[in-house]
């Protein structure tokens, strides 16, 4: 993967927490109930108006479905990608292949020195190859949109539109909250959008590569992500 937008994290500042006031809250509480049952590119219009150059689409690359609606709202739009030095071949050979067909404008994250000591899947891997390095790129902006949906997993079944993400001090959207497994398809098919390979491989949640395996039909999507480990978030989306 090309490297000259690369970020290579070093320990966090310590910084005061931010904390929302009372009128944000209403505000995202009114916005996100509003976007309920609207179109994901109301959303993103939104965010996009509201915040500006002070919001981030943070994306796995799984699918370009977000992306691509992001584009259409603003084509200068920072889409960041947190490369946790154990990603599949075929995911870092999709996101140079992502950012060359839409000219993105594309920053990378990379862990800490502090993250070669914990192998991937284990206790602290997520926060210092994910978590860690995307609170400290979200430290000056103000919003940061992502790709999460309901059906995921139980934990993200009551995800709202917009809210505020304790876990990063930030605005948190996600347009696509409401969507399924078969409306990404679709849009994916119906706008001739390129398709991570490894999906036709049956893997149906791509993380990293040591911990991610395909699913068999009727398991749970999510079955192959840190299988017979008990674990189902990496922690970017706990707040």
């Amino acid at each position: 993967m090309q490297r000259e937008d690369q970020v290579t994290t070093q320990p966090a500042r310590e910084t005061a927490e931010k904390w929302p006031s009372r009128a944000l809250l209403e505000e995202l509480g009114d916005v996100s109930a509003r976007l309920e049952h609207a179109p994901a590119t109301q959303a993103v219009q939104w965010a996009v108006d509201r915040f500006g150059d002070d919001l981030v689409l943070a994306a796995s690359f799984q699918d370009v479905v977000l992306i691509d609606l992001a584009l259409k709202s603003n084509p200068a739009i920072e889409v960041v990608f947190c490369d946790t030095e154990a990603h599949f071949p075929e995911t870092l050979a999709f996101v140079e292949e992502v950012r060359a067909l839409y000219g993105l404008r594309l920053t990378v994250t990379r862990p800490g020195a502090e993250a070669a000591t914990w192998a991937c899947g284990s206790e602290r891997c997520c926060e210092l190859r994910k978590v860690e390095p995307l609170k400290r790129l979200l430290e000056p902006k103000r919003a940061w949109m992502t790709s999460l949906k309901r059906v995921d997993a139980p934990t993200r079944a009551h995800a709202p539109i917009v809210g505020w993400d304790a876990v990063f001090g930030v605005v948190k959207v996600n347009p696509l909250a409401t969507w399924t497994d078969d409306d990404v398809a679709s849009y994916l098919a119906d706008h001739r959008l390129p398709v991570h390979p490894l999906i036709a491989k049956g893997y149906r949640s791509i993380g990293c590569a040591p911990t991610t395996r395909p699913v068999e039909d009727g398991e749970d999507p999510r079955a192959g992500r840190w299988a017979g480990s008990g674990k189902t978030e990496c922690g970017l989306h706990m707040g």
